[in-house]
């Protein structure tokens, strides 16, 4: 592979930070993936190899339907979140098109929290 040819963006969560609570499978499985992204990162970046990760915050999806559907439930996320809002499916797209384009052939091993700033509380 030719250098500076290649670029993989893996998916993290939020929980890739936090230890979580009632999801230990999905939490030790996010960790993984932070700890995999890194990794790769030092192992192929010699190579020409980009590795980062995203890590969505609470992202209006299918998964996140029934806490959003529990006003008390709702209202705690969305107090937490600087921006005030869930997550849009655009917001997690719009950076994993930011890791793949040239804009970023300099990040390496970087995991982004697309959360609306909940890890910085």
């Amino acid at each position: 592979l030719p250098r500076g040819m290649g670029k993989i963006v893996n998916i993290a969560s939020l929980l890739s930070f936090q230890g979580g609570i009632r999801v230990p499978s999905y939490t030790a499985s996010k960790h993984g993936v932070a700890g995999l992204t890194k990794l790769m990162a030092n192992e192929w970046a010699a190579k020409g190899l980009n590795v980062n990760a995203i890590a969505p915050g609470y992202i209006e999806t299918n998964n996140t339907e029934a806490l959003r559907a529990d006003p008390d439930r709702s209202r705690a996320i969305l107090d937490r979140i600087p921006a005030g809002r869930w997550g849009k499916a655009q917001d997690i797209g719009q950076t994993a098109v930011f890791l793949a384009a040239p804009a970023s052939d300099y990040i390496n091993g970087a995991i982004l929290n697309v959360d609306g700033g909940w890890l910085a509380r």
